[in-house]
């Protein structure tokens, strides 16, 4: 996915009341642009570190732009516009990067379902069933590990949509849960158990359930980024022993 018009860049001041972030841009304009992300951005916005927004001429939007990137204090690039992430996992799919998902003749996006009034990111038709994915943005990293986490808040949606998941499995559907990880530097993905311990707990219940759980990575620049490889999901937060992994996407 190219960005066009292509980014601009700035430094953030600050994000505040969740949906707005003040910026300066690097010809010193001062801006209050679009936040589009709900969680907390936990390591992915100090102030001062660059930001990259993309601007709209639109003279009905209240705001000039929105934030589209983000370099965290480790120096990785993230992705906080929460809403690509699922462009370009369909962009992976149509493109056959997902490997586990091939074969689809059909692909519908945001379809009702479940018990608890959910809509689905995807669903996959085969010639045979379909495929539930779900996707999550997984914008969160650590210092001293290349291994990214999430939820980076108390999500009571996530762990719904994992019940959801869960439910169609116990069906016989294939329910996926697919981490989309927009965070540069990063070999492999865990459950926050830290931040959010019901949800780890739903989704080791959706695994015993019988829910496929998948990463995929993403590369970042402030030109472009594409989904192009497969990660590890792991159960313990720090270990890269493949003792500790819940899933390994297979290659």
């Amino acid at each position: 996915m190219r960005f066009s018009p292509a980014l601009e860049e700035g430094r953030l001041i600050r994000r505040y009341k969740r949906f707005l972030a003040d910026i300066e841009t690097v010809q010193g304009e001062l801006l209050t642009i679009h936040c589009p992300n709900t969680g907390s951005m936990l390591n992915c916005m100090a102030p001062g570190a660059r930001v990259w927004f993309s601007r709209s001429n639109d003279p009905k939007r209240k705001l000039p732009g929105t934030w589209e990137l983000g370099e965290t204090p480790q120096g990785r690039l993230a992705c906080i516009n929460t809403a690509r992430a699922n462009t370009l996992v369909e962009e992976a799919l149509r493109a056959g990067v997902i490997s586990e998902l091939n074969g689809f003749i059909g692909l519908k996006r945001e379809v009702a379902y479940g018990q608890e009034n959910s809509r689905i990111d995807f669903r996959l038709d085969y010639e045979q069933g379909s495929a539930w994915v779900e996707v999550k943005s997984v914008t969160l990293g650590f210092d001293d590990t290349p291994v990214a986490a999430f939820p980076d808040a108390v999500t009571q949606r996530g762990a719904k949509h994992l019940r959801e998941l869960a439910s169609l499995a116990r069906q016989g559907i294939r329910a996926v849960q697919l981490y989309c990880v927009n965070l540069s530097g990063i070999e492999a993905v865990r459950p926050a158990h830290e931040i959010d311990p019901a949800y780890a707990a739903a989704l080791r219940e959706a695994i015993a359930a019988g829910v496929q759980v998948l990463a995929y990575g993403v590369t970042l620049t402030p030109e472009q980024m594409w989904v192009d490889r497969p990660l590890p999901v792991l159960s313990a937060p720090l270990e890269l022993d493949p003792e500790t992994l819940l899933v390994l996407p297979a290659v």
